[in-house]
């Protein structure tokens, strides 16, 4: 009788187990070498996002504000101690000032590595050479996890009205601004080695224009709105990362509707399917 209790404890003890192992979450380690534009894209709710559909992450972001990647290539070759180095794990967000690039890259085994250029060259591919190849051979070198992938972040386009004096190289036209975005980080992507996935956060913002949002997605004419701006922005990223659809996404801050957040949600969705056009979201209403 005891043998059988014994066999029968240690039984259900495996199947405990093997449950708890099949439900546990993924931890996902991402790091993105960028500047405002990374910020408002993962460090807000993104983390919150990927926890309410069971998976968990580890965020860095190797920031300078209107960091380019000229001046990131520059500063990996000196090593240059200039960067604010914020991390994200278990929800706490923490700062240390004055990091070089590649404290941030050694700091943990990351399984993706993201690169973005600064916004007023973001639809100017000649701005993206030789500052990207450069940046990608110095992190290979660097990068602890041997299957580590590389992103290449497509940015949003500004307001129709933003005051940014980087607006005149597109002539001021939010379209054609949008457009210059997808065609210079689409040629990139598919030019350049060894990228491994291009997240169109800026496709997103561009869908969600189209509905009964409009054109408030930014709060300055080009850095985004702080609330259903960036939850747009995080859930292209979860989708990318993840592979698990934003919309139904349980997360909703107490600061965004519901009708804000399904607005958001699919807007995230559509980019993912159609990255290099605009799906119209006029049926979608506030």
């Amino acid at each position: 009788m005891k043998i059988y209790f014994r066999k029968h404890v240690a039984a259900l003890l495996l199947i405990v187990f093997c449950s708890l192992g099949a439900n546990a979450k993924d931890v996902i380690k991402v790091l993105t070498i960028g500047n405002s534009f990374s910020e408002d894209a993962v460090e807000n709710y993104l983390y919150d996002l990927a926890k309410a559909a069971g998976d968990s992450l580890v965020i860095g972001n190797v920031y300078i504000g209107g960091c380019s990647l000229q001046t990131h290539s520059k500063n990996a070759a000196s090593n240059a101690a200039k960067y604010s180095y914020r991390k994200i794990v278990g929800g706490k967000k923490t700062v240390t000032a004055n990091q070089t690039m590649e404290f941030c890259i050694k700091d943990e085994p990351w399984d993706y590595i993201s690169f973005q250029q600064a916004s007023p060259y973001s639809g100017m591919q000649e701005s993206y050479f030789p500052y990207l190849t450069n940046l990608l051979d110095y992190v290979q070198q660097r990068a602890r996890n041997p299957k580590v992938k590389y992103i290449l972040h497509r940015t949003w386009a500004y307001s129709k009205s933003s005051p940014h004096k980087g607006f005149v190289n597109y002539n001021k036209n939010q379209d054609e601004m949008y457009k210059a975005i997808v065609k210079a980080t689409r040629s990139v992507f598919k030019d350049v080695k060894p990228l491994d996935m291009l997240i169109p956060a800026g496709t997103a913002i561009q869908n969600a224009r189209t509905s009964a949002i409009g054109d408030s997605l930014t709060r300055d004419g080009y850095h985004l709105q702080l609330t259903y701006g960036r939850y747009t922005a995080a859930c292209t990223w979860l989708e990318a990362l993840t592979g698990k659809s934003a919309v139904g996404n349980s997360y909703i801050p107490s600061t965004i509707t519901k009708a804000q957040a399904d607005i958001a949600q699919h807007a995230a969705h559509f980019a993912m399917k159609k990255r290099n056009k605009v799906t119209s979201m006029e049926k979608f209403k506030l």
